[in-house]
């Protein structure tokens, strides 16, 4: 089966979306698929080899926002609009802050969700164009997240073949544009023309199915998988002194300000003595000013000696990471659709503290590999971390289960699997 996967880029910073995709078009080529992954906006940008190294970019990130701004770059020339999606340029425009911020891309967002009605209509043929050729005809294309549903219209039209749509983490970006409901209300009109929907997860399949207005039967879930090459086991004795670690993007959003000040107020109490705090994830020129902030507070507070920042490991870099720690927490404070980095912890064998919101109580669930705490609030994580920490045994117990768990339901093969399911049978509609 012939499968296209279109999936936006950041440019310059680890995405657990685009990570995701990555490894499970890996994963579908390896069982025999012939798929392919698109990026869109700017380059894609993972910790493993990309499948997308070769493959044109669609919908360049400077196009798509000079066609937004002036009807000139609606009609312009080829090969300006070439130039305009040149390596070096996109690279200079992801560096840029504000480039995939919601704030700011509110009515950009509008008119892409309008498809062929949109200001970036231009762009959406050229897709067409490409995937109407004989080589690369599809047999169902899947778009990575539903803010790409403006797409699926005029490739049903044009190619008369299905649409597949993942819904992982959107609605919080719509929720944080200057008019969510105007998004919302396209969103919905457009819903019907995805052949289906494929949530990652049962907690946020039930979202969407509600604020997307779908009948339960056009959502499926496939939970995502990574890859387990490199994932080691921990040392079975105990780390001394125990360390905790975050592994998310640095931002406000995936809660690190509440694990930093839990982990204030466990220095401050001793009660683990010499606990340390180790900081991993994408960092970009957005973030730096929210984490000098937290290097001030922990300067503050005396305790900026016991505490590492990562930013933007490699893979590598990201599995010694893990190995390093004794326990995870990314206190998330809105309500995470996944959470890739739990099952990266995990299937490295460290246990996880995460908050009883969202994904998470459904992933502590499947895996057994951790413990949950109440929501945006940094007291109740210390006691959790710190009744995780003193009890070494559980806690490695923990770890063991949910790294069991992670080999049997969580890896790339079986995300591909379960996706080329849903893919075959709405190609037998």
């Amino acid at each position: 089966m012939r499968i296209v996967h279109l999936t936006p880029g950041t440019g310059n910073f680890y995405c657990g979306t685009c990570m995701r995709d990555n490894a499970l078009v890996a994963a579908l080529r390896a069982q025999g698929h012939d798929a392919v992954l698109l990026p869109m906006y700017l380059p894609h940008f993972v910790d493993e080899e990309s499948v997308a190294k070769k493959a044109p970019l669609f919908f360049g990130g400077i196009n798509v926002c000079l066609q937004q701004r002036a009807k000139f770059f609606r009609n312009s020339p080829a090969w300006l609009d070439r130039w305009l999606d040149s390596p070096a340029l996109l690279k200079l425009a992801a560096s840029r802050a504000g480039m995939t911020s919601a704030r700011d891309l509110g009515d950009l967002t509008l008119s892409i969700l309008q498809g062929e009605e949109g200001r970036q209509a231009k762009e959406l043929e050229k897709v067409i164009a490409w995937l109407a050729r004989k080589e690369n005809r599809p047999d169902v294309v899947c778009l990575s997240n539903v803010l790409l549903i403006g797409l699926a219209r005029r490739i049903r039209e044009a190619l008369g073949v299905p649409v597949v749509c993942t819904l992982q983490g959107e609605d919080s970006f719509v929720d944080a544009l200057p008019e969510p409901e105007r998004c919302w209300q396209v969103l919905r009109e457009r819903a019907a023309d995805v052949s289906v929907f494929v949530a990652v997860s049962r907690y946020y399949g039930g979202v969407m199915t509600q604020r997307l207005g779908l009948a339960p039967e056009r959502v499926e879930v496939v939970y995502n998988g990574i890859h387990l090459n490199g994932y080691m086991a921990p040392s079975p004795a105990p780390r001394n002194p125990p360390v905790i670690g975050y592994l998310a993007r640095m931002h406000p959003c995936k809660g690190l300000d509440v694990l930093v000040e839990a982990f204030i107020l466990l220095k401050a109490r001793k009660w683990i003595p010499g606990v340390r705090l180790r900081i991993a994830g994408g960092q970009t020129a957005q973030d730096r000013l929210f984490v000098n902030g937290l290097k001030e507070r922990l300067f503050a507070a005396r305790c900026e000696e016991s505490v590492q920042f990562l930013p933007n490991l490699d893979l590598a870099s990201k599995q010694a990471f893990l190995r390093s720690l004794s326990v995870l927490s990314v206190p998330a404070t809105y309500g995470e659709s996944f959470g890739l980095y739990v099952i990266e912890a995990l299937a490295s064998g460290v246990p996880v503290v995460q908050p009883a919101h969202g994904a998470f109580p459904e992933l502590i669930e499947a895996t057994g590999g951790g413990i949950l705490c109440k929501p945006g609030d940094p007291e109740a994580l210390a006691l959790a971390l710190e009744e995780a920490l003193r009890k070494p045994a559980h806690l490695a117990q923990l770890g063991r289960c949910g790294r069991m768990q992670v080999h049997k339901k969580f890896t790339s093969e079986t995300m591909a699997r379960g996706f080329a399911e849903v893919c075959e049978r709405v190609c037998r509609l």
